[in-house]
């Protein structure tokens, strides 16, 4: 099984949990066994036509699957799949 990482932000949506395991082929299909799981975790990555959000971030183990074949990336038993949601704010 795959390894999801979830970060701090995503976790009350999770009941808490730090790491999900999966059995998956692809991405997408990690993040769709995800969701349907975790329905309150969807709106979070995804918006209402169905595509990942632009501030969420999958990495593949170390590489960003944009660079790679986006949902459609391949992923094995032993690959960790970590979501990085962009945090904007700052300094006033």
């Amino acid at each position: 099984m795959s390894i999801l990482r979830i970060p701090t932000p995503l976790r009350p949506y999770v009941n808490g949990q730090s790491e999900i395991s999966v059995q998956a082929q692809t991405v997408g299909e990690a993040l769709s066994i995800l969701t349907d799981c975790y329905t309150g975790l969807r709106p979070h990555l995804f918006n209402t036509d169905g595509q990942l959000r632009l501030f969420v971030n999958l990495f593949l183990n170390d590489e960003d699957i944009r660079q790679l074949q986006g949902l459609d990336t391949p992923i094995k038993e032993s690959d960790r799949l970590i979501l990085i949601p962009s945090i904007a704010g700052g300094y006033k």
